[in-house]
């Protein structure tokens, strides 16, 4: 049995293209894993909050030396980080917005990111603790940024699979729904991104 988590990123519910290309990725695993069972996190419409000074305190606090106020300054992290490691696939749907991921998923990754839980650093160098898990990341886009004169401005790919594979998520593939904002193109886009999903 897989336990996937679903991270959706995109206020566009069924009209989104990472969605349907995120729901199809887990159609794929559950076809391969009928057992499979899914947890899905909207972040849209449960937002984690952006990262405040008690919280970035609370962090970098000794377990030793937590108190209730670091305690629940911690709550948003903690959930977060216990969901991805339930989790033995993640899924991510990551539209790209102005080149980049929306800032809930920003958030979602700042919570997730931290030092002595799913990352730490040693005499030898940063080391990830979140391994075992295997990411597919749902990315859609209405130009083209897989290749041509559009690529140097996806810095939606090229930065989850630094932030994650920082924390150990080095087992990722990223199947793309692209160029859906050209005038005609849409439904073809989200085809060609739907086959190409090979997990």
């Amino acid at each position: 049995m897989k336990k996937i988590l679903h991270i959706i990123s995109s206020p566009k519910g069924e009209n989104s293209y990472s969605i349907k290309l995120g729901n199809a990725i887990i159609d794929k695993i559950k076809a391969a894993s009928p057992d499979s069972t899914v947890q899905v996190h909207d972040l849209t419409k449960h937002p984690f909050p952006h990262l405040e000074e008690a919280t970035l305190a609370a962090f970098y606090t000794p377990a030793s030396e937590q108190t209730t106020a670091t305690k629940a300054a911690l709550r948003h992290s903690d959930e977060a980080i216990a969901e991805l490691m339930a989790a033995d696939l993640i899924v991510i749907g990551a539209p790209l917005w102005n080149f980049s991921i929306p800032s809930v998923l920003k958030a979602w990754i700042d919570h997730i990111a931290r030092a002595g839980v799913t990352f730490k650093y040693s005499e030898a160098g940063a080391e990830g603790l979140v391994k075992g898990k295997t990411v597919y990341v749902a990315m859609a886009s209405g130009g083209v940024y897989s290749s041509g004169p559009y690529q140097v401005y996806d810095f939606v790919s090229t930065y989850l699979k630094s932030v994650l594979g920082f924390m150990g998520m080095t087992d990722l593939k990223i199947f793309r729904a692209e160029g859906v904002a050209y005038p005609g193109q849409a439904e073809a886009a989200l085809q060609k991104g739907l086959d190409s999903i090979e997990l």
